[in-house]
């Protein structure tokens, strides 16, 4: 038989179909010119472990005067003296108090307990910061003992908070006759200079009413004072290192 060839419609149908490509960049690539203005618009950002900022830039006026770290002070004066092959000799702020330390042991300090209801009994300045302890007594379960001061001449003032600490009881007597509170001041930077003042005033609230201890009416009163310190040649290298 003879063979047909198939016709040009037939072997179109029998192809297989084609298909469009269309290439698309995508867009998680950028282009040169993208890429270039991305990099000039990059910022590098130092930070601590905390992610704070590492500088901080702060402008002052004329008149105002910046203060200075007493650790900067600390390590300026020490690099001047050893320059200059000088004995270091350094001078260390404290604040001393204008009452006695140990109002405890006072004649009459029984009298003004029993009078006030609160008094100070102690108190103690060290390079950790000013703590002392206070007396009140028993008047109900529920007290808060807070301990008002000021650096400032009382322009500004700040609050704290007393703990209890122990209590005094009386032979024969289930509940407490009297309970020991303790506070801290926290001494800022600004304060740790020759001239400057602390004072503070202790307030007792107990069942509605608020009992005060002023040093009669006077307030208590510390003052900064400094003392000089010279140090040895040979703790002159270790003091630079460490501080």
């Amino acid at each position: 038989k003879e063979q047909k060839e198939p016709s040009s419609r037939q072997s179109l149908s029998s192809d297989p179909s084609t298909k469009t490509i269309i290439r698309r960049r995508a867009q998680s690539l950028p282009s040169s010119a993208e890429r270039k203005k991305e990099l000039r618009s990059v910022q590098v950002r130092f930070v601590d472990s905390l992610g704070l900022q590492l500088e901080e830039v702060k402008v002052f006026k004329v008149q105002e005067c910046p203060i200075i770290p007493q650790h900067v002070i600390f390590r300026l004066l020490m690099s001047s003296e050893l320059a200059f092959g000088k004995s270091l000799e350094l001078s260390l702020p404290y604040f001393k108090p204008c009452f006695p330390e140990n109002m405890g042991a006072q004649p009459d300090f029984l009298t003004r307990l029993h009078t006030q209801r609160v008094c100070l009994e102690q108190i103690l300045c060290s390079e950790q910061g000013i703590t002392g302890t206070i007396q009140v007594f028993n008047v109900a379960y529920e007290k808060e003992v807070t301990v008002h001061y000021s650096y400032t001449n009382w322009r500004t003032h700040a609050n704290t908070a007393a703990s209890w600490l122990s209590s005094v009881y009386r032979e024969g007597c289930d509940s407490p006759v009297l309970d020991v509170f303790r506070f801290r001041l926290p001494v800022p930077p600004f304060a740790l200079q020759p001239g400057a003042s602390l004072e503070f005033a202790i307030c007792y609230h107990v069942k509605g009413s608020d009992y005060w201890d002023n040093n009669n009416g006077n307030n208590y009163k510390l003052s900064c004072h400094s003392y000089k310190v010279t140090v040895p040649r040979e703790c002159e290298d270790s003091m630079l290192h460490f501080t």
